[in-house]
């Protein structure tokens, strides 16, 4: 590899390496005669690097120039950094060599914003058009979308690209505007609608002509920053719901704000990136998404913020002692699956092996259910009566936090043979 070529590479792609909405491809491809690479279902495997990157993908900027001065950026036009950019050409070259060296099994492109978002979309559509037409590449392909870019050029993008994405960032407007004055909800908003609109058209056009391209056939996602701003779980969560109700939206990813212009008074002074509220913040959103919670009932207005010490699921029961016990023999699949300790294969389970008779603590456990949290909120002939009511819930609270206060109930009060 020359020399320049490395360099830019060695910048862009530590540029990039905060954005973390690029986990997964969420779409399915096979190897094809005349073609190189595909992608799978189930997802593009991974590695990590010491710092915790995902190396499996091409996870690069196309530049770290940038018109906008966003105070939490590392690529903001202010910071005295060096810069640099890939020529479509280079970039396309680039992933392709490097997939056919077993480096890597897709690309993940953002870009700084040059001259003007139109600009920038058209330089990072040539990569992914350069390598689906001129190299055949079949592999995974997620491209970032320029907030405030024609729907031309999106819609140019979706038939290219795998996803789109189109990051949210701040989600609070009057935050955005105070830390990102160029920026605005509405230039975020519209990309992300072209994308839905191309998706509904494009299920059209399938219906009719089989032959039709696929747009963005594993949808959009978003990123949203945690702790940079004055936002609370209860608007993050209620902004991720709001936006899931988008057919489109895959995924919304969270990311603990990194103070990397720690010079920039507009933003709060922390040590360490907030990976606890970031990881209560996932847990929530996979309530919303699989457990049937919205987000409403997660927190409100006197609980506005993810207990940091115990799941939310299990922070909701001991919230609602009312809910429980539940009789895990006759209840329906919804309500099973509120029952902390119990996940949605073991909800599944649940409801198929009792078809063929009452349900034992032996067979809870076959099943996968974690009886030690689970024994306070679920009735059954072969457990004592010493449910959240009897224990009281802040009983509960205290041995079931992630780091317990009192001795374990095994320890204290009952003798399943449950193990830590």
């Amino acid at each position: 590899m020359k020399e320049s070529l490395l360099h830019k590479l060695t910048i862009l792609a530590e540029s990039a390496k905060y954005d973390v909405s690029c986990s997964s491809s969420g779409t399915t491809r096979s190897n094809k005669a005349g073609a190189i690479g595909n992608t799978s279902g189930w997802g593009i495997c991974h590695s990590f690097t010491e710092d915790g990157r995902c190396v499996s993908l091409l996870k690069i900027l196309l530049t770290n120039f940038c018109l906008f001065d966003c105070a939490y950026c590392v690529n903001r036009r202010s910071n005295d950094i060096e810069r640099v950019a890939f020529t479509p050409r280079e970039l396309a070259e680039l992933t392709i060599e490097f997939y056919r060296r077993n480096y890597i099994e897709g690309l993940f492109l953002s870009s700084g914003v040059i001259k003007s978002p139109d600009h920038t979309m058209e330089k990072m559509l040539r990569v992914v058009k350069d390598l689906r037409t001129l190299y055949h590449f079949n592999g995974y392909i997620h491209m970032k979308t320029i907030p405030g870019a024609s729907q031309e050029l999106v819609h140019q993008a979706g038939l290219y690209a795998d996803r789109l994405s189109v990051n949210l960032e701040i989600p609070l407007e009057q935050d955005l505007k105070l830390l990102a004055p160029e920026k605005d909800h509405q230039s975020v908003y519209k990309p992300m609608h072209y994308i839905q609109q191309g998706m509904v058209q494009n299920l059209e056009d399938r219906r009719k002509f089989r032959s039709a391209p696929r747009f963005a056939p594993a949808g959009q996602s978003t990123q949203i920053i945690v702790g940079a701003a004055k936002d609370n779980d209860k608007d993050i969560l209620h902004l991720s719901s709001a936006l899931y109700q988008r057919q489109s939206m895959k995924r919304v990813y969270y990311s603990g704000y990194i103070p990397v212009n720690t010079y920039d008074k507009r933003l709060p002074v922390v040590k360490d990136p907030c990976l606890k509220r970031e990881n209560r913040l996932y847990q929530a959103d996979w309530l919303m998404r699989f457990y049937q919670f919205n987000a409403n009932e997660i927190l409100d207005d006197k609980n506005p913020y993810l207990d940091l010490d115990m799941d939310p699921k299990l922070a909701w029961a001991i919230r609602h002692p009312e809910r429980f016990p539940v009789d895990v023999n006759t209840a329906d699949y919804a309500t099973i699956l509120r029952i902390p300790g119990v996940g949605v294969k073991s909800a599944k389970m649940i409801i198929m092996a009792r078809k063929h008779g009452r349900l034992n603590l032996d067979g809870l456990k076959k099943i996968g259910v974690v009886l030690k949290r689970a024994q306070y909120f679920i009735t059954n002939n072969e457990l004592s009566h010493y449910t959240i009511h009897e224990a009281t819930p802040e009983y509960v609270k205290s041995v079931l936090r992630d780091t317990p206060l009192l001795p374990s109930p095994a320890q204290q009060q009952l003798s399943f043979g449950f193990t830590e």
